[in-house]
C-alpha cells in the first residue's frame, strides 16, 4: 500500500486507477449517484484503505476506502471519520469497514 501525503492527493491517484464513484455510508449499504445506486456488504470489497491524521486536531482524522464491486462492475471511494463505529450502521457494515492490518 503506497503512502500519500494528503487525502486529496490519494483520491486523485485512486481516480486515475478507476475509482470514480463517490460512495456515501448509509445504515446498511453504500450509496452513490445521488442515492440511485446501492451496494450492500456482500456486494463489495475493500481494496485498500488510507488513514489521515489531522495536523492540529485529532478530530480531523479520516479514513479513505478504495472500494470495488465485481458484481456491479463499479469502483469508488468512501471517506469517513475514524468514528465510523459511532454511526448508526448494521453490524455487517461495521465488520466490512473495520480496517485490518
Amino acid at each position: 500500500m503506497k503512502r500519500y501525503n494528503t487525502l486529496s492527493e490519494t483520491i486523485n491517484e485512486l481516480r486515475k486507477q478507476g475509482y470514480t464513484e463517490d460512495f456515501n455510508l448509509q445504515q446498511n449499504c453504500l450509496e452513490c449517484r445521488q442515492g440511485q445506486f446501492k451496494l450492500f456488504a456482500d456486494e463489495f470489497k475493500i481494496d485498500s484503505y488510507y488513514r489521515f491524521e489531522g495536523e492540529s486536531n485529532p478530530s480531523d482524522s479520516a479514513i479513505l476506502y478504495a472500494i470495488s464491486s465485481d458484481h456491479h462492475n463499479i469502483k469508488g471511494v468512501l471517506v469517513n471519520a475514524y468514528g465510523v463505529y459511532s454511526d448508526p450502521i448494521t453490524d455487517e457494515m461495521l465488520e466490512k469497514l473495520q480496517p485490518r492490518n
